[in-house]
């Protein structure tokens, strides 16, 4: 079983796309963060990014448990900071905002590095996080609601950018270093030991194929 279990963390981590992410802007309902962790572990998102304000409950509380504990997420001050960020990464921005320069999410080619900006459950992208967004974007509705629950579109949205990633096999081949794999393959089998190593400043030593830390000569 624990074979079986590094061979599926493998795969999953050979196929993470460090290029996509994902920034949520005061989205602090736990079920909505715990929907879109999900989802951002489905299409392989490495890393969400995420700015709350204090007192509301954390990414990182949601993603300390099931499928949301194997993507990593960075918390920010403020949306400027977040985005700096990810301009400095290379990212484009979009966000999902209804405005009057917003273009269908479909139109836009996400196999770039790309960046998805999700607003709040009651009243969307703030003003400032809209104002620095490189591009608005929004999901058709043909219906009386003038939008989706924000784990909803972010799941409409993600998978499309899976869609157009699959096609130009960017899910072929590993995106991330051999070393991150390693790192984080050790981190993901091995929870509490990783931490120690952390703590003391140690590296992380090699795993056998039965997913065990292998025992060093001598």
């Amino acid at each position: 079983m624990t074979a079986r279990r590094m061979e599926r963390m493998r795969r999953a981590l050979e196929r993470r796309q460090p290029d996509l992410a994902v920034l949520m802007d005061q989205v602090h309902k736990p079920h909505n963060l715990g929907a879109v962790l999900r989802t951002c572990d489905g299409v392989g998102v490495a890393t969400v990014h995420a700015v709350t304000r204090r007192g509301e409950p954390s990414p990182r509380r949601a993603a300390s448990s099931g499928v949301g504990q194997w993507v990593d997420v960075r918390t920010h001050p403020d949306i400027p900071a977040a985005m700096a960020e990810l301009r400095e990464q290379g990212f484009s921005v979009y966000a999902a905002h209804l405005s009057d320069e917003a273009v269908d999410f479909r139109s836009v080619d996400y196999t770039r590095p790309s960046a998805i900006l999700l607003g709040a459950e009651k009243h969307g992208v703030g003003l400032e996080a809209a104002a620095l967004a490189d591009r608005h974007i929004t999901i058709p509705m043909h219906g009386l609601g003038a939008s989706l629950n924000v784990s909803v579109a972010a799941a409409v949205i993600l998978y499309e950018a899976e869609r157009q990633r699959a096609a130009a096999g960017l899910y072929d081949r590993p995106r991330l270093a051999d070393e991150t794999i390693r790192r984080k393959l050790f981190e993901w089998m091995h929870p509490r030991l990783a931490a120690r190593y952390r703590s003391s400043g140690e590296p992380y030593p090699d795993l056998d194929d039965e997913g065990h830390v292998a025992r060093r000569a001598g």
